[in-house]
């Protein structure tokens, strides 16, 4: 075996084929050749003298050796940036890249603008964020940080609870003045719903009443959307009345553009959380905009304590 062959380069790129299960995706994320990125893994099996990857026309799958191999990669990678972080830190401010996944409203709304508020604090970190709904693998898609709203799966990442997502119904005053303020749970039947198909069970609705009684209540109306911004959009154009969170419509309240409606009633909270790779953790960049947004998040509107 010719040790020379080993480098950091040729393991990052065996990392991503393997977490990425494609050349050509991996040859796409590093701007290089797909042929360059096939001769550095094979340079790199040569030089061990093992196969670590399985390659059919359609898939490349670790082979027994690989998976071993790829922990150890894994291991000697993060270690590498640490001493790289640890050493700029002596005498330089700490500058990469971080990739963060967000929800896509709580991302347009609120991250963005701490981003930028972060990045005026930190001005060598680059940020990518992704602002998606749908579950990823973080991983996989090589991102570091994910927030995410509602219950999460187990999961071997780090999950770290950022709060509870206070929600409340609200309508616009000029829809309210054509049909009617709804004064308790059986009047929603009567007025059109704004309802969010993307989440499960939203076609009923359950929250608590004033002495602690609970309701469940079905939920529709002409207008079905899948994304928060969408809710917001037909909330001032007075197409009906939905359950949101505070967040999502809380300067429209200010404004008096909308108004909370059945607020004796309690809708249940949902939990807001920071999803974290492992072995990303301890970068300090990363690091230092997990701290950040963690403790700003929990200063917006309608966040409770997790």
């Amino acid at each position: 075996m010719d040790k020379s062959d080993i480098t950091l380069e040729r393991m990052r790129s065996f990392v991503r084929v393997a977490e990425r299960g494609s050349l050509s995706a991996v040859a796409r994320e590093l701007g290089l050749g797909q042929s360059t990125v096939t001769r550095q893994l094979n340079e790199l099996e040569d030089a061990l003298g093992i196969a670590l990857l399985s390659r059919t026309t359609r898939r490349v799958t670790l082979t027994d050796e690989g998976s071993r191999y790829y922990q150890h990669c894994l291991a000697i990678l993060r270690l590498v940036e640490q001493a790289s972080d640890e050493a700029r830190s002596a005498g330089e401010a700490p500058a990469g890249t971080v990739r963060l996944s967000c929800t896509a409203s709580f991302g347009v709304l609120h991250v963005t603008r701490l981003l930028f508020a972060f990045q005026d604090r930190h001005p060598g970190i680059d940020i990518d964020l992704s602002l998606n709904d749908e579950r990823i693998d973080l991983v996989r898609e090589g991102i570091d940080i994910a927030i995410r709203l509602g219950p999460l799966a187990d999961s071997t990442l780090k999950l770290r609870p950022l709060g509870r997502s206070q929600r409340l119904f609200v309508a616009a005053p000029h829809y309210l003045a054509r049909h009617g303020t709804p004064t308790s749970p059986d009047d929603l039947a009567r007025h059109q719903g704004i309802r969010m198909t993307n989440v499960a069970g939203s076609a009923t609705l359950a929250f608590a009443g004033k002495a602690g009684e609970q309701y469940s209540v079905p939920f529709d109306g002409r207008l079905r959307v899948n994304h928060g911004l969408a809710v917001r959009e037909a909330l001032l154009a007075g197409r009906g009345i939905a359950p949101t969170h505070r967040w999502l419509v809380d300067d429209l309240l200010a404004s008096g553009q909308l108004e909370p409606i059945l607020s004796g009633y309690t809708l249940s909270s949902v939990q807001l959380s920071m999803l974290i790779v492992p072995e990303r953790a301890a970068v300090a960049r990363v690091r230092l905009l997990i701290d950040f947004l963690a403790a700003e998040i929990a200063t917006l509107p309608g966040m409770a304590p997790a």
